[in-house]
């Protein structure tokens, strides 16, 4: 059995076409910005078993041909025993599989259980989509209440098995969109092969009211949210760094460079690139 916090029949955000998104209760990390703080405490959770999802996502299964499931919580690996017995499940009936995962549970030592427990969740795995929330350790640590060294050390994991991954990464006014910050991420991509999408997603402040309701603190109160101008702009310097500029980027930065280039003389224009 495992503790569900809830489900979303018709994700379009959540992995690659339409998902059946399976959101995990529990989670250790204490993220400034979460919007789901009702997903920390494992105990709120609904029980359901693994057959009673997939029998669910059976029932519409027409509707996820270029999808299939994706487990997002919280932090489903919380839930290691029953994350493991889905996929598995969910792979016998040829379903595509797709975590969602902060990478906080991951252990480095590869003669223990949980390694072993991680190597068989790979497996059944299709994608991975991690969120790394700092590059920085320090900053992660004020950021999340951990280090970030456990979820840098999966991600090159992941890459050392070839496991394919899309980034997110939440850009926060004041503490994430600092271009140093923004340059280190993209040096970190930088040392893995196996990424095949970025994704930047802006901070936005949604999920303030939950925290009223609840009669919890908010954090980053007062915070203003990130414009899409400012989430484009954080974009292009971790890809400039990651050395992966958008085509339309490595465009506009050529246009930018003749701009610069190009004088006008005596009624004519002299170019110093010809």
């Amino acid at each position: 059995m495992g503790y569900i916090h809830s489900i979303e029949t018709f994700g379009t955000v959540d992995g690659p076409g339409v998902r059946f998104v399976v959101f995990f209760q529990g989670c250790p990390m204490r993220c400034q910005y979460c919007h789901n703080p009702d997903t920390w405490d494992m105990t709120d959770g609904k029980e359901k078993n693994a057959d009673e999802i997939l029998e669910m996502f059976e029932r519409n299964r027409t509707f996820y041909r270029t999808g299939g499931i994706t487990a997002t919580g919280g932090e489903p690996m919380v839930q290691m025993d029953f994350l493991l017995e889905l996929f598995t499940k969910a792979k016998e009936k040829e379903i595509h599989t797709c975590l969602d995962t902060s990478g906080i549970m991951f252990t480095e030592d590869r003669n223990s259980e949980s390694f072993a427990k991680i190597e068989r969740l790979m497996a059944v795995t299709d994608l991975v989509m991690l969120d790394i929330k700092h590059v920085e350790d320090v900053a992660h640590k004020e950021l999340t209440g951990h280090s970030n060294q456990k979820i840098l050390a999966f991600a090159k994991y992941l890459d050392e098995i070839g496991k394919p991954v899309w980034i997110r990464h939440v850009v926060v006014p004041g503490i994430t969109y600092k271009e140093e910050a923004l340059t280190k991420y993209g040096a970190f991509l930088k040392l893995l092969s196996n990424v095949e999408k970025l994704e930047v997603l802006p901070y936005h402040t949604l999920g303030e009211n939950k925290y009223e309701n609840l009669s919890m603190d908010y954090a980053l109160k007062g915070v203003p949210q990130l414009s899409k101008d400012e989430a484009n702009d954080a974009e292009k310097i971790i890809r400039k760094a990651w050395g992966k500029l958008l085509e339309s980027d490595v465009s506009s930065s050529v246009n930018e460079e003749i701009d610069n280039n190009t004088e006008e003389k005596s009624g004519g224009i002299v170019c110093r690139t010809c």
